[in-house]
């Protein structure tokens, strides 16, 4: 694929943009540094974080933990260190249309759905050169339907039913756990946000485990016993696998492709972000 080249700088956009990146798992986290050149480890208040200049940026990028109530500690704790320009939620999706594995979604809203809440969360740029240049750069490679509004739910949604009844009460593009908790933060601290995800499960599949009780205090006791209890759903972990394994190469292709993109003026001078 062409990568787009986008357009040149302004003096608004000549000082360094700081963004902050949030990824759920190890796994995920490692697709996205892939994509950056030289990830040196900082140590913030304890906690590890890469950080990366490209392109006059410099890109923060930490692991936010899975679920809402860790990616909001992470979030709040990271967006207290350092002001920063762009908050992006990364990883994996699950996608609420007819989507493939590896397709990437972005999101330009959120509507948060749990036991006792259910609220929208619409995520301007308020001008913002790193947001508009990240969204800008998604329009030119996506397709219109992969661009929309990300549902965020409180715990892993592994049933074809279920995900089939999100997409027709929200018509949202996809499903995950952070964002809605990383968008709130971002709010607060008057950050523009947006989602940048991988499918690596569809609409009309079921997950092979309840993937849920691994993230209980002693979930992974009853995990492991739930995969010996029923020893083909190693089958469908295997196929899990092999679908994160093509959406973490998926996310790495877009960020290098962005990164590319951003670095490279139309007179192919280096352009700052």
């Amino acid at each position: 694929m062409t990568v787009p080249m986008l357009a040149q700088p302004t003096a608004e956009t000549a000082s360094p943009i700081r963004i902050a990146m949030f990824a759920a798992t190890s796994w995920e986290l490692g697709a996205v540094l892939a994509a950056f050149k030289g990830q040196p480890r900082r140590m913030v208040s304890g906690v590890s974080v890469f950080s990366s200049e490209n392109g006059g940026s410099e890109f923060w990028v930490a692991r936010s933990g899975v679920g809402p109530e860790k990616a909001a500690r992470q979030a709040a704790w990271l967006l207290e260190q350092q002001r920063f320009q762009l908050v992006v939620s990364t990883g994996f999706a699950c996608a609420l249309n007819r989507a493939r594995i590896g397709a990437l979604v972005v999101g330009n809203a959120v509507m948060v759905m749990g036991t006792d809440k259910q609220r929208f969360i619409a995520l301007p740029s308020r001008g913002s050169a790193g947001h508009d240049r990240l969204f800008s750069f998604a329009r030119t490679v996506l397709p219109a339907d992969r661009i929309g509004t990300v549902v965020s739910v409180e715990r892993i949604v592994g049933g074809a039913a279920e995900k089939q009844h999100y997409a027709s009460l929200t018509g949202a593009i996809a499903l995950d756990m952070e964002s809605g908790a990383l968008a709130s933060e971002a709010v607060k601290a008057e950050v523009p946000f947006v989602i940048v995800r991988a499918v690596s499960d569809l609409l009309d599949e079921e997950l092979p485990l309840d993937f849920n009780l691994f993230l209980r205090p002693t979930g992974w006791l009853k995990g492991f016993a739930s995969v010996i209890a029923a020893p083909s759903s190693l089958m469908g972990l295997g196929r899990l696998r092999r679908q994160s394994i093509t959406a973490a190469k998926s996310l790495t292709r877009f960020f290098q492709q962005y990164l590319s993109a951003v670095m490279t003026s139309p007179n192919g001078t280096k352009s700052v972000l």
